[in-house]
């Protein structure tokens, strides 16, 4: 017995065709949807890591708050630990120089607790620190003004504690030490001009915002030979270390640089972050070790060997580690695994450590021949390719850093007064601040006292012959 089938009429399969057409019509419509709702998806996420990425990097071209990221559920008790192994116990030491003042404090013959009788066991000694009465010393120059019976020129006298020449309208002005505290406390401190001349009132020095911001311009003009030579100093380094961070100038975005070195710092604000704007500080053709992070930029120094700074990358692929799925953290974590097997190799001999870089070197050119899902991955692995000579620099001399921190260290002072008083007015204002930040830092660096020089720059005639090296 066959099973029944049941024979098509023309008018069924009329009617089956055309629900299958309508399917079929219905599905691609549907599918046409899903694929533009992807697309914008695609787009989306796209643009969210772009953000993501864009608001990390202005993250770390800040100054504060220094975070070091959430605090911990249950930290530690401050101050010194209990027990034998605790530290050296520090205390203030007992000021050095003659004893100005000398006062008693007697027991007092009754106890303030019982009315008891107190005996007298021994004496001890405090000592006290304190500033004077502020009185300042107000000096009246007596200047002798002349003019030459051969040439007819002007001629006038000018004492060594003089810090200018100008006479009538402009002849009261700040002495030298006054002048190098307020440029100290605005410039390294942060102080604004107007906090600093409250600070100078109460020293008993009356002046005001605009006298020390044209005291400030003055002492700028002065340090012109400085910076030259700061500058020279340098270019003549056989290794120095670049940043630069972002800057306002007149409330429009500008860029600060700074190039530094174990023994000299220089600053220099530019409209932009260009070869043309770093080159205003290290020459285009120096040739020693330029220490840097991966700002393509720097790659214009042909003459010079590059270090790329081993903490940006590290970071980098801390966070790659956090932000991509688990399929696709096996790049950035050996990358990782590769820079920190560099960084421990500091410690080996010459040959040791020669041989740690080749051994490097090839698995940086095998991750670069395999396949690396996730295009975030991808473009760590270009990166490393384009800086590959520029990776274990370190290695080969171990007097080269192995990260950027003297470039952070340097402009970090500089951001932290960014954020105080936004920058500078003018593009006068920028140059002197340039300056000026270059001299302090320099100084430090030189283990000379800031304000000392100030003072010595101030007072010299020729501010040419005042310089910051033995």
């Amino acid at each position: 017995m066959g099973i029944p089938t049941r024979d098509p009429s023309p008018g069924a399969d009329a009617g089956s065709f055309a629900e299958l057409t309508a399917a079929v019509v219905r599905l691609e419509a549907r599918i046409s949807e899903l694929t533009e709702t992807l697309a914008a998806r695609d787009a989306r996420i796209s643009e969210l890591e772009k953000l993501l990425e864009d608001s990390r990097r202005s993250g770390k071209r800040q100054a504060a708050p220094f975070s070091k990221g959430d605090p911990a559920e249950e930290p530690k008790r401050p101050g010194r630990r209990s027990g034998e192994h605790h530290g050296r116990h520090g205390h203030r030491a007992v000021p050095v120089g003659p004893i100005d003042r000398e006062l008693m404090a007697p027991v007092p013959s009754l106890c303030p607790d019982c009315g008891g009788e107190v005996e007298h066991v021994r004496d001890a000694e405090q000592f006290s620190c304190e500033l004077p009465d502020a009185r300042p010393v107000l000096t009246r120059f007596t200047v002798g003004v002349g003019r030459c019976t051969r040439c007819k020129k002007r001629v006038q006298g000018r004492h060594p504690e003089q810090t200018g020449d100008a006479l009538g309208a402009a002849a009261s002005q700040l002495g030298p030490r006054a002048r190098g505290l307020a440029t100290w406390l605005h410039y390294a401190l942060g102080l604004s001009f107007a906090k600093t001349a409250q600070v100078l009132s109460q020293l008993g020095v009356p002046v005001t915002a605009g006298a020390l911001s044209s005291g400030a311009q003055a002492t700028g003009t002065d340090l012109v030979p400085v910076q030259q030579a700061i500058v020279k100093k340098l270019n003549d380094a056989s290794m120095v270390v670049m940043d630069e961070t972002g800057w306002r100038v007149g409330g429009e975005g500008a860029w600060l640089w700074t190039a530094t070195s174990k023994e000299a710092t220089a600053y220099n604000v530019a409209e932009g972050r260009g070869f043309e704007a770093a080159t205003v500080l290290l020459a285009e053709d120096y040739d020693g070790t330029l220490v840097r992070d991966g700002w393509v930029v720097y790659r214009n120094y042909e003459h010079a060997s590059h270090q790329t700074c081993i903490a940006h990358l590290l970071r980098r692929c801390v966070e790659m580690e956090s932000d991509l799925p688990g399929w696709a953290r096996g790049t950035p974590r050996q990358v990782k695994d590769i820079l920190r097997a560099a960084l421990d190799a500091r410690e080996l001999s010459k040959r040791k450590r020669r041989s740690v870089a080749e051994d490097l070197a090839e698995r940086i050119e095998l991750l670069a021949e395999g396949a690396h899902p996730h295009d975030a991955n991808r473009r760590l692995i270009k990166h490393l390719v384009n800086e590959a000579d520029a990776l274990f620099t370190f290695l080969d001399d171990p007097d080269v850093d192995a990260t950027n921190w003297r470039g952070e260290q340097a402009i970090r002072p500089a951001v932290v007064n960014r954020k105080v008083w936004g920058g500078n007015r003018t593009w006068r204002g920028a140059a002197t601040q340039g300056r000026i930040m270059s001299a302090l830092r320099t100084a430090t660096q030189q283990g000379v006292d800031p304000i000392d020089f100030l003072i010595r720059l101030a007072r010299a005639p020729d501010p040419g012959a005042v310089s910051l090296f033995a």
